[in-house]
């Protein structure tokens, strides 16, 4: 502020993007260039301006932060994988995937490469998980035809891999990834289906396709994001996985499937942990636990993310008197991809 020598009250003020977090929503991780910041470090980020503050404005990482916050995710978890902008190696992006690995908070994983070295170590990393990090879901985008897109996909073949097929006309690379990862980060319902979400802060997309493009590509394992009128939306949500040791399987091609798996399985395991931290291997609690178990399930079939549970069982190991077993089966709720109509016409 200039200096005035008139007595007054005298104002300033700055303008920032109000961009930020969404209440309810899940947190994302992001491995991208910055122009500042320590690369390898994790900084949680809930807000444009403090993106911009901490990696430099008109970075990749600031771009792709305010993708992921308008999208949806409730706060980023940011990882340089360099500090000067440039291109980072497979290798760093590597450790920057394991760093994301280490906060539990973390529950969907996107970064700036299109290239495969750095999808198949973001895929080794989700899958390398231990029990308090393998519920992840990582979104990646490629370029090209519907038959180079099918490629990526098939070289993937991971049911905890998204592959976003389209890309920004003369954006920072990982841009649609990003929208489509807080996209993902914002689904309360893990059941309801992406079908026509709407992904917004995008551009132009640089890929057009034709209707035997769509069903290629979703038959293939890829998430196809389409501009409809100007809107940037998702056609359907799928995952890469589509094989099974080399036999077709689409038993894991649906998004929501996953995403269902991830929120029942994780419920229980918290809740039983919460409740039986410290307990006997008595008859009287392995009940408790049994009843527990039903409770969560009950709870997830009122919610209609299930479509129903069978039998739950709960036994002391025999070879080792301090284990419990349970075991439960439950059937996922579907999303309604199509509706088919059948007219019987009298003239």
């Amino acid at each position: 502020m200039s200096v005035n020598e008139r007595p007054g009250v005298y104002t300033s003020y700055q303008v920032s993007s109000a961009v930020s977090g969404r209440s309810g929503g899940g947190v994302a991780g992001l491995a991208a260039a910055a122009l500042s910041g320590t690369a390898g470090a994790v900084t949680l980020v809930t807000s444009y301006a403090q993106a911009v503050s901490a990696y430099g404005a008109g970075s990749s990482m600031v771009r792709l932060i305010r993708l992921l916050l308008e999208n949806g995710a409730a706060r980023v978890a940011a990882v340089p994988v360099t500090v000067d902008g440039s291109a980072g190696t497979a290798e760093a992006y590597a450790a920057a995937f394991a760093a994301l690995m280490g906060e539990s908070a973390v529950g969907y994983m996107t970064c700036d490469s299109r290239l495969p070295a750095v999808h198949a170590a973001l895929k080794a990393a989700i899958e390398g998980g231990g029990e308090n990090s393998k519920y992840r879901i990582g979104v990646v985008e490629a370029e090209g035809a519907a038959v180079t897109l099918a490629a990526a996909a098939a070289a993937l073949n991971c049911e905890r891999l998204v592959l976003a097929g389209n890309t920004e006309t003369g954006g920072v690379p990982g841009s649609v990834a990003s929208a489509l990862t807080g996209c993902i980060a914002a689904q309360s319902d893990p059941a309801l289906p992406l079908n026509g979400a709407v992904l917004t802060g995008l551009g132009a997309l640089t890929g057009a396709f034709s209707e035997g493009d769509v069903t290629l590509l979703i038959q293939s394992g890829v998430t196809p994001v389409e501009d409809v009128s100007g809107q940037i939306s998702v056609v359907r949500g799928v995952t890469t996985r589509t094989t099974t040791a080399g036999a077709p399987d689409a038993t894991w091609r649906e998004l929501t499937t996953v995403l269902i798996v991830d929120d029942v399985i994780p419920a229980v395991r918290a809740a039983l942990r919460a409740k039986f931290a410290r307990t006997k291997n008595t008859a009287q609690t392995r009940g408790a636990i049994r009843t527990q178990v039903l409770i969560e399930l009950e709870s997830k079939l009122r919610a209609q993310i299930i479509d129903s549970y069978g039998a739950v069982t709960v036994t002391a190991e025999e070879s080792d008197p301090t284990v419990c077993l349970v075991s439960f089966d439950f059937t996922v709720a579907h999303g309604l991809n199509a509706v088919n109509l059948t007219a019987y016409i009298t003239v």
